[in-house]
């Protein structure tokens, strides 16, 4: 994966272009386009001013619009790569190969779908075109897998499946802030993210028509509700 590397054992030391990302998609995901300034990055990575910065980067715009593509165009590339599959069991093990290393990228940058969340609400009207230009292949290609998979939706119902998975997959991260609220708990500790990876692939694989709903699922109605689980 980009970034992602060792010489004899030893973490690959960061360039400063991939530590003012870095920087910047915490930042950008915590307070927006708007909310952030150049200057707070620049001092994030250690730079001594923001004129360092716009070595690497023209202007804000242009380093938001770096960060948001390097993460959707890494997911997009993780879906891609996803060998063609020719069996029901090829196919349910080509998903959850996908989905785990989706779920590996999210857990390393899991700033990215909150970022995502804001670029659709908070900065579209600032950004509309980049937002547009760098999310809209995701959305294509989600859709044109769908399409493909065999799943049991009528054509029309595609783009409303394709919401739900991703909310089911970037949504948990996006809302980790909500979900410790909640619980009480950490949802991103390695065991929460265990069960929510395990959760996932049940979920995307019974959506698609790869596997039919456990035995154990029973109608809300009637059935006595356990307490919630901690994460």
């Amino acid at each position: 994966m980009k970034g992602r590397g060792s010489v004899a054992g030893t973490p690959a030391q960061k360039s400063t272009r991939d530590s003012i990302l870095d920087a910047a998609e915490r930042r950008f995901a915590e307070r927006g386009f708007t909310g952030v300034s150049v200057r707070e990055i620049a001092g994030d990575v250690g730079l001594k001013n923001q004129a360092s910065l716009y070595h690497h980067f023209r202007n804000k715009r242009a380093l938001y619009e770096a960060v948001l593509a390097r993460g959707v165009e890494a997911i997009v590339d993780l879906v891609a790569s996803a060998p063609p599959s020719t069996s029901a069991a090829a196919s349910t093990a080509a998903v959850d190969a996908t989905l785990d290393r989706v779920i590996d990228y999210l857990v390393e940058h899991p700033q990215l779908p909150r970022l995502i969340q804001r670029a659709g609400i908070d900065d579209i009207r600032h950004l509309r075109g980049a937002v547009t230009r760098l999310l809209r292949p995701l959305y294509q290609q989600g859709l044109g897998i769908l399409a493909l998979s065999g799943a049991q939706w009528s054509a029309e119902e595609l783009p409303h499946l394709g919401a739900g998975l991703y909310h089911i997959l970037f949504g948990y991260f996006a809302n980790a802030q909500l979900l410790e609220l909640v619980t009480q708990a950490d949802p991103l500790s390695s065991a929460a993210v265990a069960r929510q990876r395990r959760f996932v692939k049940s979920a995307v694989a019974q959506l698609i028509g790869l596997r039919s709903s456990p035995a154990h699922v029973m109608p809300l109605r009637g059935v006595r509700r356990s307490p919630p689980p901690n994460f």
